[in-house]
């Protein structure tokens, strides 16, 4: 019997991908489409749900072209979590654009909730914030604002799900309209403690219980993707939100292992066991993974730009053709300048939380270049990821947790050298590059593979996890904290 794979769905924020792993979580295979990045008004984010779907059929295609569609096993899905999309059950179409997770537009929907004392009822159940970023308030923004949806929606004409459920669906052609618990919980809709569709929350945001999809553990029985689609018949059996997934790539299975991922945007899970850790520091208590009806609980820290600040340099400044310049153009920069720059781009998440803040780059004198610009953009993502860093070991020292002692990262960005040792500088702690750094897609293909009987434990799948390259502090305390004060000034005057 030759090798088989699973088909790993990665449909990220810009582009959606397909990867092919072996047993070993070797990659196999790979095949990539970007998509359009709409912007219909300040704030404003979509995508066209259409788009995403055509893109990752052609990449699933493609891949199962490649190694032969016969040697494949099982389908996994990751995605980009709190995007919102809601379509006809009866002709699949979807009523509208999809509204992306950066979207700002219900900012002032979240202020009249927040206004009227909602936010820590909403924050007990979910573990969430009261924020745009979720899911809840764009389900809501979507049947009030497209002609004829709510009465759609109370006829039990509509479905809603996140880009996970929006794929399930047209794989199995309508047969399965589901989602995972993690991704579940990113919605505000889900209560992370009975791990249900929430009543009180659903009739808050507006949103009717009859669009909503079913939620399963993580490892599960998610529907069969049709040969007619695919052209293979292949079974739905691992599935989880991007961050929950690289988590899992990351083998963080332990209470007190962390992982960061630098995509689009940059985030912070650390493993916090069976047990919830509510933050003093306006971090998420989110869901890690549900596994066998167990919940795994985590803390986690959202940075919503990360990678799109390199995506930003090069085609809105277009100072640089290709996102590996930066490693050059950062060793090559003025050590001693003081450019800073806060991509407020779609306001500020963790732990500040400020929708309409707005970037800006602080510090420019007549010397300043490109150079200086694109170190100031990296180290953005460092001092964002320290800030990040300590406001989880406060958070998990007042849970009486062990406070993490090294971070490991994965995503695109951590290929640049130059951005791993300034993480590990300005945040005083070692970073593990691992071999395999696709985790997130790795992370979904590791939870079929449970399903599966590949492996029989956690554990089992973590022996797999292997050290590419590590990177120790060497910035001097004088230096780490001079940047940490240009920092907070620059950031201050944001926030203000």
């Amino acid at each position: 019997m030759s090798e088989q794979y699973i088909l790993s769905i990665d449909q990220g924020t810009t582009s959606s991908r397909a990867l092919a792993f072996d047993k070993a979580g070797q990659v196999k295979a790979v095949a990539q489409s970007e998509f359009r990045q709409i912007f219909p008004d300040d704030g404003w984010v979509e995508h066209d749900a259409q788009e995403i779907w055509e893109t990752t059929l052609a990449c699933c295609k493609q891949v199962l072209a490649e190694l032969g569609a016969e040697n494949f096993a099982a389908i996994a899905i990751t995605n980009q979590r709190e995007t919102a999309v809601i379509w006809e059950r009866a002709t699949g179409q979807p009523i509208a654009n999809a509204i992306v997770w950066q979207d700002r537009r219900t900012a002032d929907i979240c202020n009249g909730l927040k206004n009227a004392g909602h936010e820590a009822m909403i924050t007990e159940k979910t573990g969430l914030l009261l924020d745009p970023y979720f899911s809840a308030s764009k389900a809501g923004w979507l049947l009030d604002n497209t002609e004829g949806a709510r009465a759609k929606a109370a006829a039990g004409e509509l479905a809603f799900g996140t880009v996970d459920s929006w794929l399930v669906w047209n794989l199995t052609q309508g047969a399965a309209h589901v989602t995972d618990a993690s991704n579940a919980a990113r919605t505000s809709l889900f209560n992370i403690h009975d791990t249900q569709w929430d009543a009180d929350l659903l009739d808050l945001f507006g949103v009717p219980s009859s669009v909503m999809p079913e939620v399963k553990d993580n490892a599960a029985d998610f529907g069969m993707a049709t040969e007619a689609v695919l052209g293979v018949a292949l079974p739905i059996l691992g599935m989880a939100g991007d961050q929950q997934a690289a988590t899992i790539g990351q083998a963080c299975f332990k209470p007190g292992m962390i992982k960061s991922t630098y995509g689009t945007g940059c985030f912070v899970l650390a493993n916090t066991g069976n047990k919830p850790a509510a933050s003093g520091n306006r971090l998420l208590t989110t869901i890690g993974y549900r596994l066998n009806g167990e919940t795994t609980y985590a803390l986690e820290g959202s940075i919503f730009m990360a990678g799109a600040i390199v995506q930003w340099l090069r085609d809105g400044l277009q100072l640089i053709d290709h996102a590996a310049e930066t490693q050059g153009l950062a060793e090559a920069a003025n050590p001693d300048s003081a450019v800073t720059m806060v991509p407020a781009f779609t306001g500020l998440g963790a732990p500040h939380w400020a929708p309409d803040a707005r970037a800006a780059i602080f510090n420019m004198t007549r010397d300043s270049g490109k150079a200086d610009i694109a170190r100031a953009a990296l180290e953005s993502v460092s001092l964002q990821t320290a800030d990040l860093m300590r406001a989880i070991g406060d958070d998990m020292a007042a849970a009486d947790m062990d406070v993490p002692p090294r971070l490991r990262v994965d995503g695109g960005m951590v290929a640049n050298d130059w951005l791993c040792q300034n993480l590990a500088d300005l945040c005083a702690c070692p970073i593990d590059r691992p071999a395999v750094t696709e985790t997130t897609a790795l992370g979904a293909a590791m939870l079929a593979m449970l399903q599966l009987g590949w492996f029989d434990s956690l554990d089992a799948l973590g022996e797999s996890w292997a050290l590419e390259a590590q990177f120790e502090p060497q910035m001097a305390a004088d230096k780490r904290a001079e940047k940490q004060a240009l920092w907070q000034a620059a950031l201050a005057q944001v926030l203000a």
